[in-house]
């Protein structure tokens, strides 16, 4: 598999990541059939494409990538769906594990 077709795969990986952490507020510690349904298939296919992604990309960038991505995807929803804090450090912060997901990217292998 091509490199840049294993980073598309994991930043989908990384998308399914953020579903099942939502999905979790939503199951309501699996209490509730349907959000908890969607959270484990959201975990199901995050993991299978996060190992899709692995055999191309090395373990140490790709799974560090596949976390950050769903931090920030997590924690933006938070702010929008649950109205979370927006507080300027923690943009910051968010911004600091943007920026080192796609120095992660750039640096490749």
């Amino acid at each position: 598999m091509k490199s840049n077709i294993a980073w598309i795969i994991l930043f989908i990986a990384g998308l399914f990541e953020t579903s099942w952490a939502i999905g979790l507020k939503y199951s309501n510690g699996f209490t509730k059939f349907w959000p908890s349904v969607f959270t484990a298939v959201c975990m199901a296919i995050s993991i299978w494409l996060l190992s899709i992604s692995l055999k191309t990309l090395p373990v140490g960038s790709a799974y560090a990538v596949w976390t950050g991505i769903g931090a920030v995807g997590t924690a933006i929803l938070g702010i929008i769906l649950f109205s979370e804090s927006k507080d300027v450090l923690k943009i910051l912060f968010i911004l600091m594990i943007v920026a080192g997901i796609v120095g992660l990217r750039l640096v490749g292998r």
